[in-house]
């Protein structure tokens, strides 16, 4: 049985724990200080998981002592803390032998996992930024670039959005604020004419159509994962916007540039937390789109998906912890199965998207996909 410590039970925590813990496969420790969110969590999933499956422990992950102690005899560790900690939990799991995944979209502490993966032992992981984009995302984009003789572009778009707006954002917070604001406030890495540059956040609006409704997407910062390297010098633009209803962009900007709180952001996310209500009844929209070369023609080809909020382990969850939850758990099983790298870095676009939709975990992906669907980007790009 393979053993997993889970730092955190928070928005993305309490579906992950007790969704490997169900399988039988898998025993979860699940540690955090917030002992109310840990009550919670054991309530909530008493009927759905044995409690022999599921150990829950109130400690402090950032101390360095009690996460010593926590990682006692795991075999992995996944962190769903905010992306701040994350280096200090991967040298603690260098140190203890530990397998690490963790949700990250930060680019700063994506290359820090990296370079302490570089110290691994065999059968040592080290998978950073496995949840919705950064993570699936760039499964689904590398698969669609199979297949050609030479790339011209890859566009990544990825959107989690409140189903019944009501706010002049047209948005609820439906995943972690902290992350939010990374998104909004640093910058964004691109391949533009087959150079790797960095593009300013909340930049380069467009405007397009799924399914008749309209949308907007602009630069964000972290999504594209890894393939800035994996792509590097095989195409010629690569870019990766998230997706909001049109308008939202607007009021962003306005909050991140004209309110300078994009340079305080302890302000701004208490002012987001107070003012914007959680939902959980979201949808995440997925558009990834692929051109290049092909005997001597120029093809695109796109991928779909809407993926809704649903009842599982007999509780309803949003969309975004469905879509985040079934990325770090894939990748978990996985490495469970023997099916990644076996020692250091694995990167997301290893995978083929193939196997991670087969995957018991990665099917929740597979209910969105809508292949009628051709979006119409009949908007022009600013």
């Amino acid at each position: 049985m393979h053993r997993i410590l889970l730092l955190g039970s928070g928005k993305i925590g309490r579906m992950v724990g007790p969704w490997l813990a169900s399988t039988g496969d898998y025993r979860v420790r699940v540690v955090d200080v917030d002992e109310a969110s840990l009550r919670h969590l054991g309530q909530s999933s008493a009927r759905a998981v044995d409690a022999g499956q599921l150990e829950l422990m109130r400690l402090d992950a950032t101390d360095p002592r009690e996460l010593e102690r926590a990682l006692a005899g795991c075999d992995s560790v996944i962190s769903a803390l905010s992306y701040h900690h994350n280096p200090a939990v991967a040298e603690a799991a260098l140190k203890a032998g530990v397998s690490y995944f963790d949700l990250t979209e930060d680019v700063a502490t994506t290359r820090r996992i990296a370079e302490i993966a570089l110290q691994a032992r065999p059968g040592q992981v080290f998978m950073p930024q496995c949840g919705l984009a950064p993570g699936f995302v760039s499964v689904a984009a590398q698969e669609l670039t199979r297949g050609f003789d030479k790339l011209e572009r890859v566009f990544m778009r990825v959107g989690a959005l409140p189903q019944f707006p009501s706010n002049a954002l047209k948005y609820n917070l439906t995943w972690s604020t902290d992350g939010l604001i990374n998104e909004y406030c640093n910058p964004c890495e691109a391949i533009h004419r087959g150079k790797r540059i960095e593009v300013l956040p909340l930049e380069g609006l467009e405007n397009f159509s799924i399914d008749g409704i309209r949308y907007e997407a602009f630069n964000t910062s972290g999504g594209l994962g890894t393939l800035c390297e994996t792509l590097d010098g095989k195409v010629r633009e690569l870019n990766y916007k998230t997706i909001r209803y049109s308008g939202h962009r607007e009021y962003a900007w306005f909050l991140v540039n004209e309110l300078h709180l994009g340079d305080d952001r302890k302000l701004f996310k208490d002012l987001l937390e107070r003012a914007i209500p959680i939902t959980f009844q979201d949808v995440v929209v997925i558009f990834c789109t692929v051109s290049g070369w092909r005997d001597g023609q120029l093809v695109q080809v796109s991928d779909a998906r809407k993926i809704y909020n649903a009842t599982l382990l007999e509780q309803n969850w949003s969309a975004i912890q469905i879509t985040t939850a079934a990325g770090v758990c894939t990748m978990v099983d996985l490495h469970y199965q023997g099916r990644l790298t076996q020692r250091g870095f694995a990167c997301q676009e290893q995978v083929g998207l193939r196997e991670f939709l087969a995957n018991r975990f990665g099917r929740h992906y597979a209910s969105g996909l809508a292949p009628s669907t051709t979006p119409d980007f009949s908007g022009r790009l600013s």
